[in-house]
């Protein structure tokens, strides 16, 4: 086994090898005078099983660039198998058309990944499951929900007190896996977007009045529904507001919507390398997936069921 990282996230493949016990492999990875990306292995991958762990976060073209440019140079060096590890898969979103003549650009992404020479793809809490039909290759997605509720359960213990809410209509079925996992209450924040990258929320449907809420959602981008799901909580009568997020984009302003919001800790994972202003914010807080990114890894390196992590 050999594990590589390009530029988006090399603590999270530090502590992912740390965890599996192998070093992380060299590779360089390197911009020209003109930002042409080059890409070289410095070590021999013969036969090798490899996987190069790469988060398509900001900024995502580089990012994507530099995944693409790494497979193309592994294939070219005769390993193996060639896995694309994605903690995080951007251009997740354009999953469909929504418009006349508007792309579907997961499916072009997907397209390039396994034209580079990718055998298989490992992700986590992909926006939308139908993308696993964009590949034609295999693809794991799996969740971030251990790690998560096993924060909460530390954080809350059996409180009867506790609510899972969900700040859109899209996330009820992610919220509702975690209720019942907790034993918690269910609530969900009807929202009414009027263009996009604004929302309002109207309505909250469930029980929250002095209730300990918890907002969980997979992406927080601009964190425009975030807050104004957490706003509506709080009108509603919520005792104290969190939010789980599997990946803390925070883009634009988001911060400063996060410091001014309801809510009175945001708890990410560490899919996306956060930077010294997120680390720096002190209703920030990060929890790892590097040791479920690595059972996935050491699992697919040894032909073993990577679904029954989730058992």
């Amino acid at each position: 086994m050999k594990i590589f990282a390009c530029n988006s996230n090399k603590v999270l493949a530090e502590a992912i090898t740390s965890y599996i016990g192998v070093k992380l492999s060299d590779v360089s990875v390197r911009n020209f005078a003109d930002n042409e990306i080059f890409v070289e292995i410095n070590e021999n991958i013969r036969g090798e099983d490899v996987f190069i762990v790469q988060s398509t976060s900001h900024p995502a073209n580089d990012h994507l660039m530099e995944l693409l440019i790494t497979i193309d140079a592994a294939k070219r060096g005769s390993a193996k198998r060639i896995t694309a590890v994605l903690p995080y898969y951007g251009y997740a979103r354009q999953d469909r058309k929504t418009g006349p003549r508007s792309p579907i650009t997961a499916k072009l992404v997907a397209n390039l990944i396994t034209s580079a020479g990718a055998d298989r793809v490992l992700t986590m809490d992909l926006h939308a499951g139908q993308i696993q039909g964009f590949f034609d290759i295999p693809l794991d997605n799996i969740f971030s929900a251990p790690p998560i509720i096993k924060d909460m359960r530390n954080k809350f213990g059996d409180s009867d007190n506790l609510v899972i809410a969900s700040p859109d209509v899209g996330g009820v079925v992610r919220a509702r896996a975690f209720a019942k996992r907790l034993n918690a209450g269910l609530a969900i924040a009807d929202k009414r977007r009027e263009k996009a990258g604004e929302s309002e929320v109207m309505n909250i449907i469930g029980e929250v009045k002095d209730k300990t809420c918890i907002l969980l959602d997979d992406i927080a981008d601009s964190a425009g529904t975030l807050c104004n799901a957490a706003k509506a909580l709080k009108t509603y009568g919520a005792k104290e507001i969190y939010s789980y997020i599997a990946h803390g984009v925070l883009s634009g302003n988001a911060l400063d919507k996060i410091k001014k919001s309801s809510i009175k800790e945001l708890v990410l994972t560490d899919s996306i390398q956060a930077s010294a202003e997120v680390k720096n914010t002190k209703n920030i807080r990060h929890i790892s997936i590097a040791p479920l990114m690595g059972e996935a890894i050491k699992r697919i390196n040894s032909d073993s069921s990577v679904s029954a992590l989730f058992d």
